[in-house]
């Protein structure tokens, strides 16, 4: 057996406001929409992955989701021009990754990372 897939979901009655976030500022795409769940993915060839963690490292709570991407300044300046508040960061951490923490439309605290 593998795993091949981690999901994490998020419980909100707003599922539509999930589109501007991952849908059109992270540029994942719709996979499924049932109208009362949409999920969003994307065609890197990652492998799933899941992290229990006491803290989010550099003094910072654990967040709920981990997004690696592949250009974080772009995507930082699309966080803050599309209005979604960034509450650390960017920094560049000591265990060689930048990345910036950012709550998404459901208060859900992003952590949106590159490495290297």
């Amino acid at each position: 057996m593998a795993v091949t897939r981690i999901v994490a979901n998020i419980g909100t009655d707003r599922v539509e406001s999930a589109k501007a976030f991952y849908a059109d500022v992270l540029e994942m795409t719709v996979a499924m929409d049932l109208g009362w769940i949409v999920t969003f993915a994307t065609n890197a060839p990652t492998s799933p992955q899941i992290s229990v963690a006491a803290e989010g490292g550099s003094g910072t709570p654990v967040p709920d989701i981990s997004i690696e991407v592949d250009n974080l300044d772009e995507v930082y300046r699309r966080m803050v021009a599309a209005g979604f508040r960034v509450e650390y960061g960017p920094a560049i951490e000591p265990w060689g990754v930048k990345r910036f923490y950012v709550r998404d439309p459901f208060g859900r605290l992003i952590n949106v990372l590159v490495h290297g």
